[in-house]
């Protein structure tokens, strides 16, 4: 039986306030296994977004409980919370996020060294080469491809070997060869490194990619099962 890492009860969210809040998360249970590959799916604006923010630590829960790693999340205090999420979780985002004036190598590196890693800058080396840019180490964001940004991103996220991979949208910035480039390598890392990958997109092809998926629709669970194999399933 697979061992549980994640598990959420009662998850209730409400973002904003007075008459522009809106109750993004409904008292969602949910449960999710180690090194499974996860695509949570939906429309727009069902919460699907928020709750991989939750899942990462990165929004509070207005109550209920999530629990990683046998770590209760939602009893940490902010300092705490930011080291449990570096140490093992790993994060990709859309639109890259890497700081324009640092190379690749350290963008890879700095996040480790102010997490006091040990030869932060070796791991770094060894990781960017990993994702395919042992060559591009002395670059600069804005002298890589969108592709090469997204590989250091994904350097970086797996740099401290985090037990979850989370990725929101993480080809949504790229045409539809480099995607499947960036969506390719994304599997082989969760597969060769037996890491949990939770993956949000509108790629109905790359969410069909996952063992299993989850249809979120107005802040709740509307289906919870394998992926359907087919790549014309439909996400709505």
């Amino acid at each position: 039986m697979t061992k549980t890492i994640i598990e959420l009860k009662k998850a209730d969210l409400t973002l904003g306030s007075a008459a522009a809040s809106v109750h993004v998360l409904k008292g969602i249970d949910l449960q999710i296994g180690e090194a499974e590959a996860v695509g949570i799916v939906g429309p727009s604006g069902s919460g699907k977004s928020t709750l991989l923010m939750v899942l990462a630590g990165l929004e509070r829960l207005d109550s209920g409980e999530i629990t990683i790693l046998g770590t209760p999340l939602h009893a940490l205090g902010e300092d705490a919370l930011a080291d449990f999420r570096g140490r093992n979780i790993g994060i990709v985002f859309q639109s890259f996020h890497l700081i324009a004036n640092m190379t690749a190598l350290e963008n890879v590196a700095v996040p480790l060294e102010l997490a006091n890693v040990k030869n932060a800058f070796d791991i770094a080396r060894k990781e960017l080469t990993a994702v395919g840019l042992g060559e591009r180490l002395s670059h600069y964001p804005g002298q890589l491809s969108g592709g090469e940004q997204q590989r250091v991103a994904i350097a970086r996220a797996l740099a401290p070997s985090p037990a979850l991979l989370i990725a929101d949208e993480p080809t949504g910035n790229l045409d539809t060869e480099t995607g499947r480039q960036i969506a390719d390598l994304l599997f082989a890392k969760q597969k060769e490194r037996g890491m949990t990958l939770l993956l949000v997109t509108h790629d109905n092809g790359l969410a069909t990619r996952c063992s299993r998926q989850i249809r979120v629709r107005s802040g709740e669970i509307a289906d919870d099962s394998a992926a359907k194999t087919s790549p014309k399933a439909a996400l709505a």
